[in-house]
């Protein structure tokens, strides 16, 4: 297999809220803030509800990207 990915985490040193879209972004490859428009227009497409349930869920569900890289900066 040739396309392996890291398992899916909330990033820590890329979030606006709880590192969800970040984390989408990191695992697809693709950057954030690509990523962060392209969820809000989905989720205005959908009536918003769908949108913001799926985010408590990927909050929910996704444990957050360990500490263990030095270069990680932690924004709160």
């Amino acid at each position: 297999m040739t396309g392996l990915h890291a398992p899916l985490r909330r990033s820590r040193s890329n979030r606006m809220i709880a590192g969800v879209v970040g984390g989408l972004a990191q695992y697809l490859g693709i950057d954030a803030t690509l990523a962060r428009v392209l969820y809000v227009l989905i989720s205005i497409c959908s009536a918003a509800f769908p949108g913001i349930l799926v985010y408590v869920l990927f909050w929910l569900l996704t444990p957050e990207e360990e500490v263990s890289d030095p270069s990680v900066i932690v924004s709160r």
